[in-house]
């Protein structure tokens, strides 16, 4: 990877955590990091997402940050043709691929083994957003993770015409 790549991707993983230290759930934060790439609005990218934070509507499942990262790779390798299946191949792998990276680096991508909390739904309300909820959370961690993964795997990868585009 060049330092220019290396560059990028740590601009976008920035962004990623600049965006979930300013409200964004984890899902927006890491798919709006990247969402311009591939000529789609903040304001989009934000309503995309937003039911995606705290593992799927504070249910605790699926990380955010993770379903953030896999949103962009449907964007960098669509499978839009129900005919193609080299097209969801493709896609699959890289999901695969940077679910086990993410998974490897924090120990899981269930939002409640990442919390330590048990694997339930929980009140609507999300939680106030200040430093102890930011010191007690891994979520910013995993934000920046998902986002530097992810940007490892659209910058490195030539299958995309996008991707000759960034």
């Amino acid at each position: 990877m060049t330092n220019q790549q290396n560059k990028l991707i740590e601009d976008r993983a920035k962004l990623a955590l600049h965006l979930f230290e300013n409200g964004y759930n984890c899902s927006q934060s890491v798919f709006m990091a990247y969402a311009d790439l591939y000529d789609l609005d903040r304001e989009t990218a934000a309503k995309l997402t937003s039911s995606f934070g705290g593992g799927m509507g504070r249910l605790r499942e699926m990380c955010g940050a993770v379903s953030g990262m896999f949103m962009v790779l449907g964007l960098h390798y669509p499978a839009t043709d129900v005919a193609d299946k080299k097209a969801k191949i493709i896609n699959y792998e890289a999901v695969q691929r940077t679910a086990k990276e993410f998974k490897e680096e924090l120990g899981s991508y269930i939002c409640a083994d990442l919390l330590k909390i048990k694997r339930q739904p929980e009140e609507v309300t999300p939680s106030e957003r200040n430093a102890r909820y930011y010191a007690l959370r891994p979520c910013s961690r995993c934000v920046a993770i998902a986002a530097e993964i992810t940007g490892e795997e659209i910058f490195n990868s030539n299958t995309s015409t996008q991707a000759n585009n960034i």
